[in-house]
């Protein structure tokens, strides 16, 4: 396969998989041209070889930002602006770790706590079997917060970095 066509078949799986992990198809493929990209791209540069428009680019790139998977680069002379992806994979799993659970994981918890105090006859089966039930999710949910706080600080962690990077 040539390198174009593994790059195109690269920027278009990625799109798909983008759409699995909660993220729009055009985000994703943008940030894997940006990924397997030798040099900083223009929005121009994005716009033709995804084919998409101006207002697409500029709206994902924002959130791409936003994320801190994408970064803004000044080139001398230029009045364009330019973009870069992080290409550290580590760094970027970290950063989209951090991201869906600040967005998802602690929203949860936080509506977990204020649903687990609910009003009502302690006695009562169902009031019983609601509360239970939430602060079994709470639990869960709670552990699956320290595991990834866990895994977000392994990277400043010199010695747990090194080990899941020799691992890889």
């Amino acid at each position: 396969m040539k390198l174009a066509e593994a790059k195109q078949q690269f920027i278009s799986s990625w799109g798909a998989f983008g759409t699995q992990w909660g993220i729009n198809r055009t985000m994703a493929q943008i940030h894997a041209l940006l990924l397997v990209s030798t040099e900083a791209l223009t929005q121009d540069d994005i716009m033709e070889q995804l084919s998409i428009s101006r207002g697409n680019v500029n709206m994902n790139i924002r959130d791409l930002i936003g994320w801190g998977l994408v970064d803004r680069v000044i080139v001398a002379g230029e009045r364009k602006e330019y973009f870069t992806a992080e290409k550290d994979i580590w760094k970027v799993a970290t950063q989209i770790i951090r991201e869906r659970k600040k967005r998802e994981l602690d929203p949860m918890i936080k509506l977990l706590a204020q649903l687990e105090n609910v009003e009502g006859d302690k006695k009562d089966k169902e009031v019983q079997q609601f509360t239970e039930m939430v602060g079994k999710i709470k639990k869960l949910g709670k552990q699956a917060d320290k595991t990834l706080d866990l895994f977000i600080k392994a990277d400043e962690n010199w010695f747990t970095s090194s080990l899941l990077k020799m691992i890889k």
